[in-house]
């Protein structure tokens, strides 16, 4: 029989705070998985050891919603799948799920698979794939979801905007429909995209065309309805469904409404909701194009207090980076929007690329402005930052948590005595965009150690990403823990159950 008490790496004098705990003890770990927690675990000569010092060790990020080698209606990603995830593991994120996409017309498996050679051995982290449905014939909803299934992609995501993506509300029940039947989990991105439309193209007729204008053309209501509108079409289905990068109080109230009521409505919300504000869009000059997203950032500082309202009460799921990095001094990039007389002889913001860069800064920034600053505490910051994310997205508890079985995929936090204030700045930071939106913002601390599977993958204390590209493991997800569908009588609209034969 051999020694339960082998372990390659041992991990003393730590604080492990997962979702529900937090306890003084020591972490073994073998094969690159934890094996056991307890006090001072014995260890070997050839055993590493390594001293937390008194820090919190938390779980290592799980970002769900990432958007890496992506290029599309003439705008160029600032990341590859190397430089992406070496941003994300120096920021604490050890893994990343992003988007292959499903072009209007064509199947969805093919752009799973081209995604996923795309990332093969190119990765810092380990990485799974949502699927974006724009195009949800018979076809996709009968055989290629199940497909995805077996490939290990159980999530979908759909969008009520942008022409080359948006379904209209039949497609999003035929989705929700298939998601329930399947057992997928759906995200949606809720925002009228016929209001976008009239409000963009009166706005630019009245010469109204700068940056800052990008969050003219979509005002709070603009995701207060679809968010609405999304909620009660996922009540037609009895479906549970993700609501993405939330970012007003109106469409914040109307998830919290369904949640109270037992609906499975879960929601996202991300650093640029919680810290910016819509100021950001009005830098000088063209700067303000470096901060135009999709919700765009909110103007009353109230929707920031609404934010972590949520954060803290439970409304939000999950906090995302939403990572979606085009360059600035890139033709190809945000200057898609400035004037130019061949190509775009007025300018305006709606040739802006959407997306602001964030997979290096997100976890940062939710230790220091909430669990640092008294807004959260550390179980709900691993909740927000790794656990709901594992569980939600079937990766639990392989990942996004501390306990024997699961991934060595830990952060180690300096302890109180040993912090000092670290100034975000874009040459310190390990993405492949040119600029961070947070530039010049000063924070409380920043991840000392990260380990990817028990082995150092960045040191905090040189600003070294030590984990070598093709280190990271493609992950094959099985389906959602978190409550699923009511399925019981009086989930039906008039008692219509749409699911059966």
């Amino acid at each position: 029989m051999s020694n339960p008490f082998l372990f390659d790496l041992v991990i003393k004098n730590g604080v492990v705070v997962t979702a529900a705990d937090q306890v003084r003890c020591d972490i073994g770990v073998k094969d690159g998985v934890i094996v056991c927690l307890g006090q001072d675990l014995p260890f070997t000569s050839v055993c590493e050891v390594i001293d937390a010092e008194g820090g919190y060790i938390t779980p290592g990020g799980v970002d769900s919603h990432v958007h890496i080698g992506q290029s599309a209606s003439g705008a160029r990603s600032a990341d590859d799948w190397t430089t992406g995830t070496r941003g994300a593991i120096s920021g604490g994120t050890t893994t990343v799920i992003a988007f292959a996409v499903q072009a209007k017309g064509k199947q969805v498996m093919p752009a799973v698979e081209a995604y996923y050679e795309l990332a093969k051995d190119k990765t810092h982290t380990d990485y799974s794939f949502h699927a974006i449905i724009s195009d949800p014939t018979e076809d996709v909803v009968r055989t290629e979801i199940p497909k995805m299934i077996d490939f290990g992609v159980t999530s979908v995501k759909i969008y009520m905007t942008y022409p080359l993506l948006k379904l209209n509300d039949r497609q999003v029940l035929d989705i929700l429909c298939a998601a329930r039947r399947t057992g997928v989990t759906t995200m949606v991105h809720a925002e009228n995209a016929d209001i976008i439309d009239w409000m963009t193209e009166n706005l630019i007729e009245r010469g109204m065309v700068e940056p800052w204008h990008h969050g003219s053309s979509r005002p709070p209501l603009v995701e207060t309805e679809a968010t609405n509108r999304a909620i009660c079409l996922s009540e037609v289905i009895d479906a549970p469904m993700l609501i993405v990068h939330v970012s007003s109080k109106e469409a914040t109230a109307h998830i919290r409404k369904a949640q109270t009521r037992g609906l499975p409505i879960y929601s996202e919300t991300c650093p640029h909701y919680a810290l910016l504000t819509a100021e950001k869009m009005q830098a000088p000059g063209f700067e303000g194009a470096k901060c135009v997203c999709a919700p765009p950032l909110r103007s009353d500082p109230q929707e920031r207090e609404v934010i972590w309202e949520g954060l803290a009460n439970g409304t939000f799921t999950v906090f995302s980076s939403d990572h979606a990095p085009t360059n600035y001094y890139d033709a190809r990039g945000k200057q898609l929007g400035m004037k130019d007389p061949v190509r775009n002889p007025r300018g305006h913001f709606k040739h802006i690329p959407n997306g602001l860069p964030g997979v290096c800064t997100r976890t940062p920034l939710l230790w220091s402005e909430g669990v640092l600053k008294g807004r959260i505490s550390p179980q709900k910051f691993v909740e927000l930052n790794s656990t709901n994310a594992a569980k939600l997205y079937g990766l639990y508890p392989k990942k996004g948590t501390i306990a024997p079985g699961s991934d060595a995929d830990l952060i180690i936090w300096r302890p109180e005595g040993a912090r000092s204030p670290v100034t975000i700045k874009q040459a310190d930071l390990h993405h492949g965009a040119d600029y961070t939106p947070y530039e010049g913002m000063e924070i409380q601390d920043w991840p000392k150690l990260v380990l990817l599977r028990g082995k150092k993958a960045y040191d905090g204390e040189t600003n070294t990403v030590l984990s070598a590209m093709g280190e990271g493991k493609y992950l094959k997800r099985g389906f959602s823990s978190l409550p699923g569908p009511r399925g019981h009588s009086e989930a039906w609209i008039n008692g219509f159950n749409p699911h059966e034969a």
